[in-house]
């Protein structure tokens, strides 16, 4: 009778890595017993919780002990090291084995998040995998009889892109393994190589041989490791002699692609979002588990997509099948990785769900040679009736006759004795154990690159030793000496490599690109122990000096990470350059996370792009790194690829998920360039080709607290592009309006904007020209449009387009109407901004236009419904801080600023409220005058407030005027401080430009802070000059 058990789950959380502890990342989980608690680092309220079968904190409580294993730093400690995840998963899985049981392990979570750590291990602590097999050694030692034998075979698998690679085997796999199905067996691997082993140390060196396989692989063919799958098994088989009775288990121990989520590349807009097969497998997979815990809950499921990925066909024993299997889901603690953490543990509680049927396997091998006896009869007598009957139907015999000759194979494979396997098996040991100890020899003689992968587990397992003399690096094997290099980019002839003397150089062959800690290098250079080499694209190694220069140095920390991030450094962008004193922020630290890992795919996309004589560059960036939203705001930063066509000048902006959807489409069409097979596709299936369309150049914002008191504000603005340069100016105007259209005059500005509350408010959006345009300055053939959004309205507006100008005469006018005015109306003016938009126009792409029509005033004004509950614009959670502290404490002066103006403004009050009991004194005085002097009386009051209605008009008139002056000088303030925010250091590390760089830094804050000062002073004198008026006036009144 079949067993029926659920999927068991466990979930791991991992330790902080180094790039985490350097930013001070944020904890975002906690652990009681079996379950695990995550919260939303922008909100500690929205918690969810998970419960697993089995849970580990392995983030904190631990140190290394004297052999270099991490253990419990005391007993109060809840840290679960590698042995204790095994003594549940791993003798687990062993105690099955023993049983008959087919069992499986499936590792699910990010890259990065623990997966091969757990399964595989790093150094001293041994994962699940190495420690299954060395167990089940011991426990056969134990055991061992006269009348039982036991023979256990290893295997060890990829898949990539829906391709199988044999990892044991040495013979080319153009294509990969193909998967067949069988009554008999299901889906397997057709030519799998199973190696028989006798002890624990023959597959430790398998596993090597694989991984070194599987490290060269990744680099000769472009592929990005973390998004493969690796399958062990491991095929236990007990023999009892004396009862002629067998007992097989297969121990499948898979590690799964990095797990982690990406915006769908659909939802940006992506053509050809299903043009790659690199998702295809944990797509499937997910879908997979998800109509198995369908049909656990009692739903009626008609198909489970088993048959739809490589990866799914092979894992359906142990999914819903005969298997008894375990996951163990692997999670990031660090507020920065919160989205895939939350999405891993949501897919590890969807899979507990599932239930298997497993079957002890008793004497499995006589029962399939039975059964694949039995179907030979029925070949042979198919392949007979159709002889017979005369027909000609080659294509059937030649069908039959393969599935005839493929089950002679296998029982031929199968009646292969346990003794002869392994004697041919022995023959491989002896050569494998002759190179591993020449290996060694040479590491204790010789210094020699190491390489160094994204995937940390694949790195340090290939070795190239530079031995005495001169050597050539590249990709061609003829010449004496040569360490032969594959990968993007590699020369035939790339660089020469010299040991002389104990000292080690190297040169660059003519224009091949080499990187020496991050610097470009185009001379002979001296190689230093622990030196950082990038050849061609991407092709990373660490160079390791002679043994007398080696000391006790953790070469790990000399990661992939390590590499791009000192790379990117010395090209001028590290985390400061997204914000400085935000290293803490989880979103910035992500950004910077993408740009070293999306950054070599770029330079391998440029090179398969030459290759393949596209003739298309692809360019780095970050979206919004320098730009603000109409609050000051900084907008969320993302990491975007700027495409242009070397030949037409065409540009285009893919975000990250649309680039690598399109990156991993470009290594298909290039491995098939290097097979030497047709690549040629039309044109909607070319990831090289996209339809033109219009480009964000830059934005400028224009202040709107000037509509508060009506004031017609005159403007020159910058717009900057997203990296803080200056790419246009644009000259506009912003007026107050009558309901006509007419402008106001200066008698009708205001002092106090609440007079404001409650009437209507007109004003007019004037762009005049733009001026300067660099777009135009590189393509006179190009064009623009201007875009911006009025307050709260759900269109945005634009100018009409204007082509072939590098000063563009744009002439646009909008009138807008807000209907009744609110204080949370006056409240936006005061603190935002008008924010426009240059977008650049290519021949081909498609104009702007209005999405349709506007509710409009009698007069043809655009009427804008401001509210509350709709003013909510899009802003960024960025604090807004500047790097500069001068800058910080212009921030000051300008706070400052703002207490003076409210100031001023309560001096206002306060005279109007002078005034209010100026005339009530008036009026008690005419009514207690006595008859003899009234008529006087009267005509003095009569005098005194026709003077004091003139004195008012004249004071308040006095008061707009000088509000008037001090807007338009304070709005060319704000810019000046815009501008100093988005002044970038130059790129090159030359020193005098960086002198230059700082000199005009310098001047500008010194320019902002006196134009600040003078207006702050000039303010002041102005009102000054009116309370002493208004005062002297109020004096003589009494």
């Amino acid at each position: 009778m079949p067993s029926v058990d659920s999927v068991r789950v466990a979930a791991r959380v991992r330790a902080f890595n180094q790039t985490e502890k350097d930013a001070g990342c944020g904890c975002i989980i906690s652990m009681a017993l079996n379950s695990i608690t995550i919260w939303n680092p922008r909100n500690r309220s929205d918690t969810k919780t998970f419960t697993f079968d089995l849970a580990y904190w392995s983030h904190s409580g631990f140190i290394k002990n004297e052999q270099g294993i991490l253990v419990p730093d005391g007993p109060t400690s809840k840290y679960a090291d590698q042995r204790m995840v095994f003594d549940d998963l791993g003798q687990e899985l062993l105690s099955n084995a023993w049983q008959g049981y087919n069992t499986t392990l499936l590792a699910y979570g990010q890259t990065g998040s623990g997966k091969s750590y757990s399964m595989i291990g790093y150094g001293k602590n041994r994962g699940i995998i190495p420690l299954i097999c060395d167990e089940l050694f011991k426990a056969i030692k134990e055991e061992q009889e006269r009348d039982k034998q036991y023979q256990i075979y290893f295997s060890m698998l990829e898949i990539y892109n829906e391709k199988v690679i044999d990892l044991l085997s040495k013979s080319k796999q153009s294509g990969g393994l193909r998967v067949r199905e069988s009554s008999q067996r299901g889906f397997y691997v057709e030519d799998m190589k199973s190696v028989p082993c006798e002890n624990y140390e023959q597959i430790e060196q398998l596993m090597k041989e694989g991984t070194r396989k599987r490290s060269t692989t990744s680099t000769n063919v472009n592929m990005t490791s973390s998004r493969s799958h690796m399958i062990i098994t491991v095929q236990f088989k007990q023999v009892f002699l004396k009862e002629h009775r067998t007992k097989q288990s297969n121990i499948n121990l898979v590690d799964l692609a990095g797990s982690e989520r990406q915006k769908s590349s659909g939802s940006e807009g992506d053509r050809l979002r299903e043009g790659t097969a690199i998702n295809l497998s944990l797509t499937t997979l997910g879908n997979v588990i998800s109509a198995l815990a369908e049909i656990a809950m009692g739903k009626k499921m008609l198909y489970v997509p088993y048959r739809n990925s490589t990866l799914t066909k092979l894992l359906q024993p142990a999914l819903g099948g005969n298997s008894k299997t375990l996951m163990i889901a692997t999670v990031s603690p660090a507020d920065i990785c919160y989205e895939e953490t939350l999405s891993t543990l949501r897919y590890a509680e969807r899979t507990k769900n599932i239930q298997n049927k497993a079957m002890i396997n008793e004497n499995p091998t006589e029962r399939l040679i039975q059964e694949l006896k039995a179907e030979n009869t029925k070949l042979r007598l198919k392949i007979s009736k159709i002889r017979n009957s005369g027909q000609m139907v080659e294509e059937e015999m030649a069908e039959l006759r393969r599935l005839l000759a493929e089950n002679e194979v296998q029982m031929l494979e199968i009646q292969t004795s346990w003794e002869q396997r392994l004697e041919k098996a022995q023959k491989e040991w002896k050569h494998q154990y002759s190179n591993l100890m020449q290996e060694q020899l040479m590491i204790q003689l010789f210094p020699y690159l190491s390489n160094v992968n994204v995937d940390p587990q694949l790195s340090a397992f290939v070795r190239h030793f530079i031995q005495h003399g001169e050597c050539v690096v590249g990709q061609s094997g003829s010449f004496p000496r040569a360490i032969i290099i594959k990968g993007l980019g590699i020369a035939d002839k790339h660089a020469i490599i010299t040991n002389q003397d104990s000292k080690v150089t190297l040169e660059p062959h003519g224009q091949a690109r080499v990187i020496l800690n991050g610097v470009l290098v185009r001379t002979k250079v001296q190689l230093r122990h622990l030196d950082r080499l990038i050849l061609g694209s991407n092709s990373t190694y660490l160079y390791v000096g002679y043994p007398c220069e080696r000391n006790d140095e953790e070469l790990s920390r000399y990661d992939y990470d390590f590499f791009q991030s000192e790379l990117a450094a010395v090209e001028g962008f590290d985390r400061d350059a997204l914000g400085h004193n935000r290293s803490v922020d989880p979103s910035v630290l992500a950004v910077f996370q993408d740009y070293i890992r999306v950054k070599p795919m770029v330079a391998e996309a440029n090179q398969i792009s030459r290759e393949l004589n596209k003739d298309l560059s692809f360019e780095l960036e970050v979206k919004n790194l320098a730009l603000t939203d109409s609050r000051g705001s900084d907008l969320a930063k993302e990491v975007i690829v700027k495409v242009t066509n070397k030949v037409t000048d065409q540009i285009w902006f893919w975000s990250k998920a649309k680039f690598v959807n399109r990156k991993f489409i470009m290594e298909d069409v290039y491995q098939r360039f290097v097979d030497g097979e047709n690549i040629s596709v039309d044109r909607e299936s070319d990831p090289f080709w996209d339809p033109i369309e219009a480009v964000h150049l830059g934005t400028a914002y224009v202040w709107l607290q000037s509509l508060n008191y009506c004031i017609a504000l005159e403007e020159h603005v910058e717009f900057h592009n997203s990296q803080g340069k200056e790419e246009a100016t644009l000259q506009m105007n912003l007026v107050p309006c009558n309901p006509s259209g007419q402008t106001l005059g200066e008698e009708e500005v205001l002092i106090d904007p609440t007079e404001l509350v409650g009437h209507r408010l007109d004003f007019q959006v004037q762009i005049t020209q733009c001026l300067g345009i660099k777009w135009l300055k590189r393509n006179i053939k190009r064009g623009i449009q201007i875009l911006y959004h009025a307050l709260n309205h759900p269109y945005a507006f634009h100018s009409d387009p204007v082509w072939n100008s590098v000063n563009a005469r744009i002439d646009h006018m909008m009138q807008f109407t807000v209907k009744c005015v609110s204080q949370e109306l006056l409240n936006y003016l005061q603190n935002h901004a008008l924010v426009l938009q240059l977008w650049g126009l290519q021949e081909g792409c498609i104009e702007m236009v209005f999405p349709g029509d506007f509710e409009i005033t009698d007069e043809g004004s655009i009427i804008i419904d401001y509210s509350d509950e709709r003013s909510q614009l899009p802003r960024s959670s960025g604090s807004g801080e500047v790097r500069d502290d001068q800058l910080s404490e212009l921030y000051i002066k300008l706070s400052k600023l703002e207490q003076e103006t409210d100031l001023l403004r309560d001096i206002n009050g306060t005279l109007r409220k002078d005034n209010v009991s100026l005339k009530a004194t008036i009026k008690k005085m005419m009514n207690d005058a006595s008859r003899p002097g009234e008529k006087s009386f009267q005509q003095m009051n009569a005098h005194l407030l026709c003077w004091r209605s003139t004195s008012k008009v004249s004071c308040e008139v006095d008061f707009a005027k000088a509000l008037k002056t001090f807007y338009k000088s304070i709005n060319r303030v704000q810019s000046q401080l815009l501008e100093l925010r988005c002044h970038q250091p130059p790129e090159d590390d030359d020193v005098e430009s960086l002198r230059i760089h700082l000199h005009k830094q310098t001047q500008g804050i010194k320019d902002f802070g006196d134009h600040l000062e003078s207006c702050i002073n000039a303010l002041k004198n102005d009102v000054s000059v009116i309370v002493k008026k208004k005062k002297g006036e109020h004096c003589k009144t009494r």
